[in-house]
């Protein structure tokens, strides 16, 4: 038996050859490899997925080694799609990795979703970028998974899959829901991660932002789990991979 089919071979007895197959042939664009979205390269890698787009302009900071997988000491002040490319390679040394230092806006987004991508998956936490992108694919009928907000909540029970019309209790999905109407884009196509968890906050749960309230703006940073934000990020990584294999569940 070859390393490779070693390597996927439970996956395999699960999905079956065709559905492996189905994965190697598979192209996934990844945009955001933060909290949520390094739980969901994890995940692609392992299942064998052949080429991956990987899009983040950030590099790794403290503060993120409490939810973010591929932040260590060892990484920090890496760019985050680096590191994402030798965390595959490692796991995965067939995989074809793509890397994109860019920031996503609308001037950026038309050359980037020029790049053939079987499933777009979106993971940026920042609302304009978010709706830009969304709104793109929508006009494109490109198949895509967005995930809403994981900050605050602390309760897994509460984590869903559905549309972004059916989503409730979260203040982000809240805004791009708003904002995507006036746009005229159908919310009621958009498949989404969000959880409905109505949350009871402490005090210090929200805190300004020292840097942007220096730029006469107040910026809130925002207490999260290690454990929400991957169940989000796997239970994406989770539809994507019986999407594109083909399982039936």
């Amino acid at each position: 038996m070859s390393e490779e089919n070693k390597r996927l071979l439970r996956t395999q007895m699960l999905l079956g050859e065709e559905g492996i197959k189905n994965l190697q042939k598979s192209s996934v664009m990844l945009i955001g490899l933060g909290a949520v979205g390094g739980y969901v390269l994890e995940a692609l890698a392992r299942a064998g997925i052949g080429h991956l787009l990987l899009v983040d302009f950030d590099e790794f900071e403290e503060s993120n080694i409490n939810r973010q997988i591929l932040a260590l000491n060892s990484t920090l002040g890496q760019k985050k799609t680096s590191v994402a490319k030798a965390r595959v390679k490692d796991i995965n040394p067939d995989c074809q990795v793509e890397l994109f230092n860019v920031f996503v806006n609308a001037d950026t987004l038309p050359e980037l979703l020029s790049h053939k991508a079987d499933f777009v998956i979106d993971a940026i936490d920042a609302l304009n970028p978010k709706c830009c992108l969304l709104e793109e694919l929508s006009k494109k009928n490109i198949p895509f998974i967005s995930s809403m907000g994981a900050a605050l909540k602390t309760d897994p029970s509460h984590i869903k899959l559905g549309k972004l019309s059916s989503s409730r209790n979260c203040p982000l999905a809240k805004f791009v829901r708003k904002r995507l109407r006036h746009r005229g884009v159908d919310i009621s196509k958009i498949c989404c991660v969000y959880s409905d968890e109505q949350i009871s906050l402490p005090d210090t749960a929200l805190q300004p932002s020292e840097e942007q309230l220096s730029e006469g703006r107040i910026r809130h940073t925002i207490g999260s789990l290690p454990t929400i934000t991957a169940i989000f990020g796997l239970t994406i990584a989770n539809e994507v991979i019986c999407s594109l294999s083909g399982y039936k569940k």
